[in-house]
């Protein structure tokens, strides 16, 4: 299946990732989690709402955290760890401690590699006590480089790995559009 063609972008005018929000068996459970494991602190929450949940901040994002009414279906808690499956993602500057703080409080986690031109990325994937999908990883290690540095092949749909895909090219040609207003 091909990627639609996408003719006019408008860009919303966002500023930054406010908070991610997770449905919780226990509301306490999941903040001891998220204090313990990740570092986020317990910040105040609007006294307003009418159901029981808690907001932490850390690293710049916050987190939601809402209690699961019980009379409603909750996703599987236990499944297997998917490096591929939905996450979010925190950067980190020594890999080695948070592994051995997984494995001091016994955590089962999945280790993986990434290479890129000789560069390697480490990552750890773990769940939550939810079964959210956690990713601990050193990802600054691979340089953030503008789609201009990717050689230029236009193709209809997805690329077959040579050149930039259809995305990347839409990019650019944004790119090219915006910077083209800009000089004018």
């Amino acid at each position: 299946m091909g990627v639609e063609e996408i003719t006019d972008i408008s860009p919303l005018p966002l500023l930054s990732l406010n908070h991610v929000s997770f449905l919780c068996r226990s509301v306490s459970d999941s903040v001891r989690f998220y204090v313990d494991v990740l570092g986020f602190v317990l910040i105040k929450r609007p006294s307003s709402f009418k159901f029981h949940g808690a907001w932490l901040f850390n690293y710049g994002v916050g987190i939601h955290l809402l209690e699961h009414n019980p009379l409603e279906e909750f996703p599987q808690k236990s499944r297997p760890i998917n490096p591929k499956d939905n996450h979010i993602s925190f950067q980190c500057s020594d890999m080695g401690l948070v592994k051995r703080k997984l494995e001091e409080m016994e955590m089962e986690y999945a280790a993986a590699i990434v290479e890129e031109g000789g560069i390697k990325v480490d990552q750890l994937f773990f769940h939550d006590p939810d079964g959210y999908m956690i990713e601990i990883c050193n990802c600054d290690n691979i340089p953030v480089l503008p789609i201009s540095s990717c050689p230029l092949k236009r193709t209809k749909g997805y690329s077959k790995g040579v050149g930039c895909g259809f995305v990347e090219n839409l990019m650019m040609e944004h790119l090219n559009t915006n910077m083209m207003n800009f000089s004018f």
